[in-house]
């Protein structure tokens, strides 16, 4: 049964982008829990291990500064309200269809469920089927639903918090290299250049920005992501993801200041744009760089 299952994917192009865009809301689902969960988590980790640095007593620690229990990961405790701590249960949770039901509000307290919700489940879904829709049924559809996935947390907490964990960005990187042993996507020798060229290229401009200016232009994280990009696509895509995410940013950026009076001088986070770049350099960057090369 299994075997004729994957028999009809593989040659029925609609079933196929249509279990994956359900796939995709069931992951969208959890990255909410992710993009969520992972930084409290981390600051927590953080707390811990200056407390140890400093040898700090209890009565002297430094204590977490939320109200969220303790084991707090990925699955425990179970989701709950922001607002009145209610228990999500199992038919409160189904991806976007809940949010609807529920016509956006806690169905305990009635406050507003946040739209951000529902959204990434769609975005997760929607990229995720247009992954199957170029990439056809194969290993490097699967490969780029996990590339996906991975962009999209990463590119959501940085733009709320300006943080691109480590627990995303190596892991995507290594993941990256080990799938181009195979040269899925580049070969093993595209691959580790590129990851060493991606990190050495946007170090060298923050130290460059910073010994002109004094001031730091981005985070060490947009070094590693920029590296895992180039892990996964290979030194040849660089160029070209530089350029988009460059391109995508500065449009942002301009469409902001102009449209909601945003300070000019309020940075934002980078981590987002190279995370679109990369992705549409995976589908589509071949096409892309080839048309620049024509034009210019």
């Amino acid at each position: 049964m299994l075997d004729h299952l994957f028999w009809h994917l593989a040659t029925e192009p609609s079933a196929l982008i249509g279990t994956v865009f359900l796939l995709g809301l069931i992951i969208g689902s959890f990255l909410n829990v992710v993009v969520f969960r992972l930084p409290i988590m981390l600051e927590r980790e953080w707390r811990q291990q200056c407390q140890e640095y400093w040898n700090l007593s209890e009565t002297n620690s430094i204590s977490s500064p939320d109200k969220l229990p303790s084991p707090f990961n990925l699955i425990h405790p179970s989701s709950r309200c922001p607002h009145c701590g209610h228990l999500i249960r199992a038919w409160e949770n189904i991806p976007i269809l809940s949010y609807l039901w529920q016509r956006g509000r806690c169905t305990a307290c009635r406050q507003p469920i946040s739209l951000r919700y529902p959204l990434i489940e769609f975005m997760t879904a929607l990229l995720s089927a247009v992954c199957a829709w170029q990439l056809g049924w194969g290993w490097p559809l699967l490969g780029a639903l996990i590339f996906t996935w991975i962009l999209l947390a990463a590119a959501a907490i940085d733009f709320d918090r300006y943080l691109l964990p480590d627990h995303l960005t190596f892991p995507l990187l290594w993941l990256g290299i080990l799938l181009n042993y195979g040269n899925l996507y580049c070969s093993l020798e595209d691959s580790v250049l590129g990851a060493v060229l991606g990190y050495l290229t946007l170090w060298s401009v923050y130290w460059g920005f910073k010994l002109i200016t004094g001031k730091e232009g981005m985070g060490y994280g947009d070094f590693k992501l920029l590296a895992a990009l180039g892990a996964w696509l290979g030194a040849t895509a660089l160029p070209l993801i530089i350029l988009l995410s460059s391109l995508t940013g500065a449009i942002l950026g301009i469409t902001l200041i102009v449209i909601r009076g945003r300070d000019r001088n309020q940075p934002l986070p980078f981590g987002p744009f190279l995370a679109i770049a990369g992705w549409i350099s995976l589908l589509w960057g071949t096409e892309l760089w080839t048309t620049l090369l024509q034009t210019f």
